[in-house]
């Protein structure tokens, strides 16, 4: 059996992932605020990474989170983001598992289809990725066609995440927006927020 071909792009939304994780200043004040009202600096990382590594992984091998992982603060270590890095890297080796696609995701008495769970994976990695960019001074780099795939996934899951308080209402992106901008808007971003 071959890869999914999802797969390559929960690849390329890890790697971008990565990259802003590693271009975090040291120095950053862990307190200071994000695009995220409810959590500062500290809070979104260890969401984010707790969510889009270890849940990445998983969710692939439809295991449970352990409490030791759940109440991590990872940004005690130094090295986090490196750590962060090789997480990724397993969690999406777990997804190169054909059988990982396979059937649903139990999502707290929720039955939801694996390729459903990787797609919203897709947007946890980026969204979060640019919250945490934009809040530490950085950027997340996303290519058009995952910027594309971004904006599609958005629109596809956008009710369910307002519905949980995942996503702000929606904003008008500013003129001749890219997907990335349409992307950001559509889940309650302000592609000009500012710390």
């Amino acid at each position: 059996m071959s890869v999914h071909p999802m797969h390559p792009f929960l690849a390329r939304a890890a790697a971008a992932a990565a990259a802003v994780a590693a271009a975090v200043p040291a120095e950053h004040p862990l307190d200071a605020p994000t695009p995220c009202a409810d959590f500062d600096t500290r809070a979104l990382i260890n969401h984010w990474v707790l969510y889009t590594s270890y849940g990445l992984e998983h969710r692939a091998r439809r295991t449970e989170l352990p409490r030791e992982l759940i109440d991590r603060d990872f940004t005690a270590r130094p090295d986090w983001s490196a750590d962060y890095a090789e997480q990724l890297e397993r969690a999406v080796a777990a997804w190169a598992d054909p059988a990982a696609w396979e059937g649903e995701v139990d999502l707290g008495g929720s039955p939801v289809p694996a390729a459903a769970i990787a797609r919203m994976l897709v947007l946890e990695l980026l969204l979060h990725g640019w919250d945490v960019a934009r809040a530490t001074g950085g950027a997340v780099e996303v290519d058009e066609e995952l910027a594309a795939l971004t904006e599609e996934i958005v629109a596809e899951y956008a009710r369910m995440y307002r519905q949980y308080e995942g996503f702000a209402g929606t904003l008008t992106p500013p003129e001749g927006a890219s997907a990335w901008e349409r992307a950001l808007a559509a889940s309650g971003r302000d592609p000009r927020w500012k710390a």
